[in-house]
């Protein structure tokens, strides 16, 4: 035998202790068993001196840097290929320590079995580089590539596999807990079932397969590898919907797809829902009313949310806070009162459908006052927004650009605390989900922005709660005037890259997308991405100029604020001008041209930088307002107003222009020019028998003191009822700064709001429309409330033959024109090419105007 040496216990900490409470033949150990060591030399003395001697086995012996390793930390050693001549291990005599290569050979299962102390090459080598003792380990220990490693299992059937995994971590250095504490470091899981995993989830523990224990055994040569590498394990993390059978109800194809790709994605499957094989099914809430089965006890059915949070959180989420529920039946639809169209009383009907109205538009009418609070619960508090002596236009106008800008901030606050701050938080579940400089990039100024629009908030809040015709909305915007300078064009020239990381980070981090689809289910998002919320800021501006011109059209003369809101207009003008002029889409001013064109008498003042066109539909009129029943009519959609043209019903001549060219005789004839801000609720008309195909607005005019109804009939074929009422909806709430644009929709009983679409086409019908536009035509013809000799006189000289051209034929006309008693001997078939020939030339003449810029 070589020399040996002697070992004295104590003369220093080995880092490898062991402090397992659960040893490789499944068995508790205590930690009496284990020598932490005595640091005190009385304690030197106490303890009797143990020689130690090292024994390398087989191939070890031929390792010479092994050797060389041993002699570093003077570590005696002897050779040998015939381990049973030391014997059983119980001779008191030395303390052998076996270093072996292979753990599965025959010697290491004799030595194992007479409980002799087995370690590693590595675990010399690894006392060796770190100058430490060799440790006390009552367990073979092969290397150190789990030190410091607390691991708990759960979701394990077999048993056999289970002691297989803690005789490899204890080889490695590692230790098993039985429980889930604070002290595991690692779970590791064969599903995603189970209290520990719940645990686990909650404390942030990672979550690993069996493979890892695997892949970490391969590299026990490695002394410089550790198994609780984040790199190395990120590739073992158990996947949300590992041991999971996914079904999808109520989402489009699209979204499905999506999330089906998702499912497969992070380790679970998917099939058809009401299959018996899923364990979940993830319902869309807002779209399903109803479950079509009644689901066993078995399936968990959740909410979307649960689904984007299993990904956001790369661990499986409990589903006790995410199960689905059945919706209530909406408030609206017992507010909407049905109406009888028996009654022959029409006075009634009218204040029937007043009462209609007032009812469905109680939600979104404007109140710039705060709610407050009961005194009592028995008694009733009194209405929150007090009864005005006077509710002037100005006033309307004044109280609808601090209802705008109470929900613009409301929208930047959400923004905010949505998104902003959640990713900006330490210590999420999983790590950062994005970088600050990414965070940076996608909501740059919006802080300051949220800042100066709430102090712009408060200030109109004071006005208009002490509201007098003398007091100045211009001098609030100038005071923040500069401010909004430095706080806009910052955000919104960089918009485009905005836009641009939050799509390529979407797409490259899972987890960026479900957070995304998590907050934007939210109702305070109303169901908009962030991009869509981010684009507020780019709209809001020309949006406060334009009320601000509303305003300053209803300002008197002698007000001091009129020059004051035309300074204001001008200021934001300036704040515009700061922000780059390739923000404005060309396609988009074209199209608002060809309306313009097609359009006779439309407004001028259609024409405008920030505007463009959306949508455009065909309808026929359902009631008297805005034009006469049966009427033919072209909505025209823009992002913030909404061009109201009926069918003409007579083409005027071709217009030339002077160059030569020839344009098409307009088709269309301009009813108004209504600002999407005076709709107040979307009625989507439930299809009956005597009601097809049907929708209606309800507005509120400025100047107006009532609501007015709007009620159309959608001809065109390819444009879904339900996608043009969204997209309408999406931009009024666009224009008033809400989020949630489908609140703006009532699904409502045609008979509620006294709508029909019974007869529009029948001849008895068109006779009477025929006869009413008749006698429209005559009474304009002789209507003496404006110049009316000019007026006749440009009737018949329209009326007048081709071949009438010769001065004297002219002026014999215009002598018969100017008596009274040629107009009283005319022929009645007369009046009628008269009021048609009107109806041309008047046609020509006008030109309706609006508020808007």
């Amino acid at each position: 035998m070589a020399d040996s040496s002697i070992l004295t216990l104590g003369t220093a900490r080995s880092l490898l202790v062991d402090s397992s409470v659960y040893d490789s033949r499944l068995a508790e150990t205590s930690k009496e068993n284990t020598f932490v060591g005595l640091a005190t030399d009385d304690a030197e003395e106490m303890l009797p001196r143990v020689e130690t001697r090292v024994v390398l086995v087989g191939e070890a012996s031929d390792n010479a840097e092994l050797v060389k390793a041993l002699q570093d930390i003077n570590a005696p050693y002897i050779k040998t290929d015939n381990v049973r001549e030391f014997g059983d291990g119980e001779n008191a005599e030395f303390e052998t320590v076996f270093v072996l290569n292979d753990f599965q050979s025959p010697d290491y299962n004799y030595l194992y079995k007479n409980d002799n102390r087995i370690l590693g090459p590595p675990v010399v080598l690894h006392c060796s580089s770190n100058k430490e003792p060799l440790p006390f380990s009552s367990r073979p220990l092969y290397s150190t590539t789990m030190l410091n490693l607390a691991l708990c299992f759960t979701g394990f059937r077999k048993k056999e596999e289970v002691v297989n995994l803690v005789n490899l971590v204890h080889h490695m250095g590692g230790t098993i807990r039985k429980d889930f504490s604070a002290k595991v470091t690692h779970l590791i899981a064969h599903s995603t079932h189970g209290e520990k995993y719940r645990l686990a989830v909650c404390m942030g523990t990672p979550i690993l397969t069996p493979q890892w224990i695997h892949r970490a055994w391969e590299h026990r040569d490695d002394i410089n590898f550790h198994a609780g590498d984040e790199e190395f394990r990120s590739e073992f993390k158990v996947p949300p919907f590992q041991d999971c059978v996914l079904s999808f109800l109520g989402f489009s194809e699209e979204d499905k797809a999506n999330m089906e790709e998702r499912t497969v994605k992070h380790g679970g499957r998917y099939l058809e829902a009401g299959d018996e094989k899923c364990t979940h099914m993830v319902v869309e809430e807002n779209s399903i009313k109803e479950l079509p089965f009644v689901p066993s006890k078995r399936l968990y059915v959740v909410k979307q949310e649960w689904f984007w949070g299993s990904i956001q959180m790369d661990a499986r989420a409990g589903e006790s806070m995410y199960l689905y529920e059945k919706p209530e039946s909406p408030v609206m639809k017992k507010a909407v009162s049905l109406l009888s169209l028996s009654t022959p009383n029409s006075n009634r009907k009218r204040r029937r459908l007043r009462e209609t109205l007032a009812q469905l538009t109680k939600e979104t009418e404007i109140s710039p006052f705060p709610p407050r609070k009961r005194p009592s619960a028995d008694r009733p508090s009194k209405s929150s927004t007090p009864a005005l002596p006077k509710q002037s236009a100005r006033w309307q106008v004044s109280k609808e650009l601090y209802q705008t800008e109470s929900n613009y901030v409301d929208i930047l606050a959400t923004v905010l605390q949505l998104f902003k701050l959640p990713l900006e938080k330490e210590g999420q579940v999983g790590g950062p989900i994005l970088a600050q400089e990414e965070i940076k990039t996608i909501f740059g100024s919006i802080p300051d922005i949220y800042e100066v629009h709430t102090r712009i908030k408060a200030d109109l809040e004071e006005l208009v709660m002490n509201w007098s015709e003398d007091k100045s909305v211009g001098d609030i915007i100038l005071k923040y005037s500069g401010e909004l300078v430095k706080a806009y064009p910052p955000f919104v020239n960089f918009f485009e890259m905005s836009k641009e990381t939050i799509v390529r980070c979407e797409k490259q981090k899972p987890r960026f997308h479900a957070f995304l689809k998590i907050n934007q289910a939210k109702p305070e998002c109303g169901r908009q991405t962030l991009v869509e919320l981010l684009i507020r800021p780019v709209q809001r501006l020309p949006s406060v100029a334009l009320l601000l011109n509303d305003i300053r059209k209803h300002t008197s003369d002698d007000n001091p604020d009129k020059v004051t809101l035309e300074k204001a207009i001008e200021s934001l003008k300036e704040v515009m001008t700061h922000i780059n002029e390739d923000k404005r889409k060309t396609e988009g001013q074209k199209q608002i041209f060809d309306v313009v064109y097609e359009v006779d008498g439309c407004p001028a003042n259609l024409l405008s930088s920030h505007r463009s066109l959306v949508l455009r539909v065909e309808t026929i009129a359902l009631g008297d307002k805005p034009c006469d029943r049966g009427e033919h009519v072209t909505l025209f959609l823009f992002n913030d107003c909404l061009e109201i043209a009926r069918k003409r019903h007579k083409v005027i001549s071709t217009f030339k222009s002077p160059l030569g060219q020839t344009r098409p005789p307009a088709q269309l004839k301009h009813i108004a020019l209504m600002p999407l801000s005076q709709i107040r609720r979307v009625l989507d008309l439930q299809d009956t028998e005597e009601c097809q195909n049907a929708f209606a607005l309800v507005v509120h005019p400025p100047t107006e003191q009532e609501n007015l109804l709007f009620s159309f009939q959608l001809t065109a074929e390819d444009t879904p009822k339900s996608t043009w009422l969204k997209t309408l909806c999406r931009q009024v709430a666009n224009t008033i700064c809400r989020a949630d644009a489908e609140d703006l929709i009532q699904c409502t009983d045609p008979d509620s709001v006294q709508v029909s679409t019974k007869d529009m086409d029948s001849t008895l019908s068109r006779a009477s429309r025929a006869i009413k536009k008749t006698s429209k035509k005559v009474t304009r013809a002789f209507s003496f409330t404006k110049t009316p000799k000019r007026v006749i006189q440009r009737a018949f000289m329209a009326s007048s033959t081709p071949d009438d051209k010769s001065p004297g034929q002219g002026s014999e006309h215009m002598a018969r024109m100017a008596s009274t008693s040629t107009l009283a001997a005319i022929h009645s078939p007369s009046l009628v090419n008269l009021s048609s020939a009107f109806e041309r030339k008047y046609h020509t003449f006008s030109r309706s105007t609006t508020h808007l810029i």
